[in-house]
């Protein structure tokens, strides 16, 4: 078994974004972590979530499903989310499930925290 998901959530300056920074592995044994996460901060009154992906280096489909859950729900309350700064390897595998046309998903968490188009990734 490798090392599992950390989840830690901290709150961005900008604009009044949320940032869930995970590192090691997204998968059937911690998805659940990252559920339970953005569910506590889709209560709170600003609903903007920006998840950083820099520091995790596995995530299966489970994983996969979690972040378009995730994404559903915060927009169906009104708020964003977007995934940011995947490495090499979940750039790769974004975009090879097509993930990045259901989730909005960026080059840098800066560019995330803004939206629009500018680092977005395709």
């Amino acid at each position: 078994m490798g090392v599992l998901v950390r989840i830690s959530v901290a709150e961005a300056r900008a604009g009044g974004v949320t940032v869930v920074k995970l590192a090691g592995e997204l998968g059937v044994d911690t998805a659940a972590e990252l559920a339970t996460a953005i569910e506590e901060l889709l209560d709170r009154p600003t609903n903007r979530i920006v998840i950083d992906l820099a520091l995790l280096g596995f995530c299966d489909s489970i994983g996969l499903s979690t972040f378009v859950d995730a994404h559903r729900r915060c927009a169906a309350s009104g708020g964003y989310l977007a995934l940011a700064a995947p490495s090499p390897f979940m750039h790769k595998l974004l975009g090879a499930v097509g993930l990045t046309r259901q989730v909005p998903a960026y080059a840098t968490v800066a560019s995330a925290c803004g939206g629009g188009d500018e680092g977005r990734l395709r």
